[in-house]
């Protein structure tokens, strides 16, 4: 579809999203999803890589990379084309309709509640290791309450206020794994770093679905695309700088723990990371990277209240919710409904714990979500969508990129289970019921 024959798509920015205020630079939205993307296994991965590794352990990141990169590209091509809030689910929406949109769309809101809810306990764990006197329930509570009130409060203000939080969060938490990297790259060489010569396939398999989904993230920073500047070529640059960012600092830090930890690094699968930095920074530096870990987990709730209650606020845009959650402050130009909805049923899940059950459903559905956003990017090329007039990325190579992102998505959920797929079908079925309902009603 040229641009010339594609009015849906201009309506929906012109009656809803242009109300919302672009705002999103390349370096808001680079460190937003360097935030999403840096969260709290990076200080834990490290010993589990080497675990199945070895020495070789930096060649997993490198792999995990390459994949990573082949389905962003994707992404980088749909959100150049689509410049509406949603991310993946917009993407996919335009790409195919409203009702795979609402499907995929439904798996996306489900996969990051979980995984921040999540994120959330353990956030309030750690602070009660730290300060036992708060590793009460009511102190848990109240501490889970007050932190997404307040991150919902910030993010009702503004996009620019949200933004700038996530800027900050994002250099606090860097801040220490900066000076770990830094002291410890004296230390580098010597036997811990000897090349042990290449890992048999299935040892690099098992460590990439382990590493792979520490590359993940940036499903979550596209969400508001819609507040983006000049999103066609901001979003793809994001995605590019944000993973050539993460990939050099994970090798980075594997390298410096490998270091300075040798073969006992397998050993601290609690916290390889804090130990590393004791051996160069003492119990300072490992109060350093503990806390830093406290930081990179807020920084992960601070970055989901920017990103993820817009998904919530693009179903209303769409007529898939209610009127109210389609709703944008005339004050703050923020979509205020969705943002305190998203923050109630985050702060309900993380106190109560009930949604551990359904956590198992995170995997499978980032790459159930993965693969059809890599085959909507395929079908906005064929089309030639484009949402603001500017030109798209294009993929190079025609169709090659996306059947190389395919066969990546088809390895990794080879290995899911039985169960897995079971709890996906059982939401897509309950989600497309309700579809139909909406439908039904006149409301979608």
């Amino acid at each position: 579809m040229s641009s010339a024959v594609q009015p849906s798509v201009r309506a929906a920015v012109n009656q809803t999203d242009e109300r919302l205020e672009r705002a999103i630079g390349l370096p808001t939205l680079t460190a937003s999803i360097v935030n999403m993307t840096i969260g709290a296994g990076i200080f834990v991965l490290p010993a589990i890589v080497a675990a199945r590794l070895g020495a070789a352990a930096p060649l997993a990141y490198l792999v995990c990379a390459g994949l990573m990169g082949l389905i962003v590209a994707c992404f980088a091509a749909a959100g150049s084309r689509v410049a509406l809030t949603g991310g993946l689910y917009a993407y996919i929406e335009v790409a195919f309709g409203p009702f795979v949109g609402f499907l995929t769309g439904v798996l996306f809101w489900l996969m990051a509640t979980f995984a921040v809810a999540s994120v959330a306990t353990a956030f309030v764990g750690s602070i009660g290791a730290m300060m036992p006197a708060l590793d009460g329930r009511v102190p848990r509570a109240i501490i889970v309450a007050s932190v997404f009130a307040a991150l919902a409060l910030v993010n009702v203000r503004g996009v620019r206020a949200g933004a700038h939080v996530i800027r900050i969060v994002t250099a606090a938490k860097l801040l220490p794994l900066v000076v770990l990297v830094l002291a410890g790259l004296w230390f580098v060489g010597g036997p811990a770093l000897q090349w042990p010569g290449l890992p048999s396939i299935d040892a690099l398999g098992n460590a990439c679905l382990v590493l792979i989904f520490a590359f993940a993230g940036v499903e979550i920073a596209l969400v508001p695309t819609g507040e983006v500047i000049n999103a066609t070529k901001t979003v793809p640059r994001a995605v590019f700088l944000a993973l050539a960012c993460t990939t050099t600092f994970y090798l980075l830090l594997q390298i410096v723990a490998q270091a300075l930890l040798g073969a006992s690094l397998v050993s601290y699968t609690a916290a390889p990371l804090a130990e590393a930095s004791a051996r160069v920074l003492g119990n300072a530096g490992r109060s350093a990277i503990l806390l830093g870990a406290v930081v990179s987990m807020f920084g992960y709730l601070s970055g989901d209240m920017l990103s993820t209650p817009r998904v919530l606020y693009a179903f209303g845009r769409d007529g898939l919710l209610p009127e109210p959650f389609r709703r944008v402050h005339p004050s703050f130009r923020t979509p205020h409904v969705a943002i305190a909805v998203h923050a109630i049923i985050i702060t309900t899940l993380a106190v109560s714990s009930s949604f551990t059950r359904l956590a198992i459903l995170a995997n499978v559905a980032a790459l159930t979500l993965y693969g059809t956003c890599v085959a909507a990017a395929v079908e906005l090329q064929r089309r030639d969508v484009r949402s603001d007039g500017a030109t798209p990325l294009r993929l190079p190579g025609g169709s090659t990129i996306p059947v190389l992102a395919i066969a990546v998505i088809v390895w990794l959920l080879s290995h899911a289970t039985r169960l897995e797929f079971a709890i996906e079908a059982l939401v897509l079925g309950l989600a497309a019921v309700f579809y139909l309902i909406r439908r039904g009603g006149g409301q979608a």
